[in-house]
């Protein structure tokens, strides 16, 4: 499986982007996915995951309410829809596979990872 973030950029504080997610196979249909992100100096922190019918939704409380994550299975796409961005978000965004349908905030859930894609955050 590969995977293929996209959609990052330069933004002001409370702007908006949205990042996508392009799985290489339609597989990663049956498994959950998530975003993840990891600041300079910073472990890389959990930000999202959406099952693999998109009933169950997990936010980290610092995105919670900002961000909306959401999966387009025919077209094996994942998005992150991020409102009001703060300098603190400011990071390099991966997307993730993982093994289970219904996934978690941990990395080891996740065997699959993108590339990532930088989000700035100005103030």
């Amino acid at each position: 499986v590969q995977l293929q973030a996209s959609g990052g950029g330069l933004v002001q504080t409370g702007g908006s982007l949205r990042l996508s997610c392009a799985a290489s196979k339609r597989t990663t249909s049956n498994n959950a996915m998530g975003w993840f992100r990891q600041a300079p100096g910073k472990e890389r922190e959990f930000v999202a995951t959406i099952s693999w019918n998109g009933g169950a939704i997990y936010y980290a409380e610092s995105v919670k309410g900002r961000f909306t994550i959401s999966r387009d299975n025919a077209k094996n796409t994942v998005f992150l829809q991020m409102t009001s961005l703060k300098p603190e978000d400011t990071a390099v965004y991966y997307c993730a596979a993982s093994r289970y349908a219904s996934g978690g905030s941990q990395t080891s859930h996740y065997p699959y990872w993108g590339q990532g894609t930088q989000v700035t955050v100005s103030s």
